[in-house]
């Protein structure tokens, strides 16, 4: 009976630890230390070619619609549309908004060059950690929006509107401790990762390849950044990396990180 008792705590244990990180494997890779983003590479189907693109950025809107679910349960998974405890209580709706858009406006600073554009983002969830989930088992800082670029003289819709994932490794127990010690906030982490990920999102973008922008690309000496998948050459695929538990992580060994990559002393 004891054994059986020991059995089921260890599984409810391992339950609620998934918790916080599983919902984090959809369509994922590792980029980088204590980042999880999108693939680096992105598959490109036959008929369609993905081409660099360039932006003088002179708009950028956000909304947060206030029928998204906003839950304030200390619980490891709140199954809300905004988790939010980064800041004191108050508007989350607001508090998200300028998460939002102090990342986008990181992410798009150098975008002063090309075609006069507007971006307008609708956030559709924005769940970072509970404090009872960050101080134990760490998981995903979770953002998704809808994304939509428009000519700005025009108003013509050139990109969008699409979903984009901005998620990103949320560390957890005494690697929260260490790094917020650092300044390494949950807010520094999520505003690096959406300026990260909307700067790479306006740099490329996928045309069908018989479409008159297609067309008018090439006549202008456009070279797609990728090839299609059917036209794409055969090379070896390397044997995914072994995966590294969380038990294994013992934080005070190891170097803090800033979401830009730079390097902190450890604590």
């Amino acid at each position: 009976m004891l054994a059986m008792k020991t059995v089921m705590v260890l599984t409810m244990t391992l339950g609620l630890a998934a918790c916080g990180t599983s919902y984090a494997s959809r369509n994922l890779t590792e980029s980088g230390p204590g980042v999880i983003g999108e693939t680096e590479k992105p598959v490109v189907e036959a008929g369609m070619m993905l081409v660099l693109t360039e932006y003088n950025v002179a708009r950028i809107g956000v909304v947060v619609p206030h029928t998204l679910r906003v839950s304030e349960a200390n619980v490891f998974y709140p199954l809300s549309d905004i988790v939010w405890h980064g800041d004191p209580l108050g508007d989350r709706y607001e508090q998200v908004k300028t998460i939002l858009e102090e990342g986008l406006a990181a992410g798009t600073a150098g975008m002063t060059t090309g075609r006069e554009v507007e971006i307008d983002v609708q956030l559709t969830r924005f769940h970072a950690l509970t404090p009872k989930t960050r101080y134990t088992t760490g998981g995903v800082h979770d953002t998704e929006f809808l994304l939509t670029v428009r000519d700005a003289a025009t108003g013509e819709v050139i990109d969008g509107p699409r979903k984009v994932m901005a998620d990103v490794h949320a560390s957890g127990g005494q690697r929260a401790l260490e790094e917020e010690a650092a300044g390494i906030t949950q807010k520094s982490v999520i505003e690096g990762r959406i300026a990260e990920v909307i700067k790479k999102q306006l740099s490329e973008r996928l045309v069908a390849k018989d479409s008159p922008e297609a067309l008018a690309l090439s006549e202008d000496g456009v070279v797609e950044a990728m090839p299609s998948v059917a036209e794409a050459p055969v090379v070896p695929v390397a044997e995914p990396a072994a995966e590294v538990s969380r038990d294994a992580f013992i934080p005070s060994q190891l170097p803090l990180v800033d979401w830009n990559g730079t390097l902190r002393a450890a604590i």
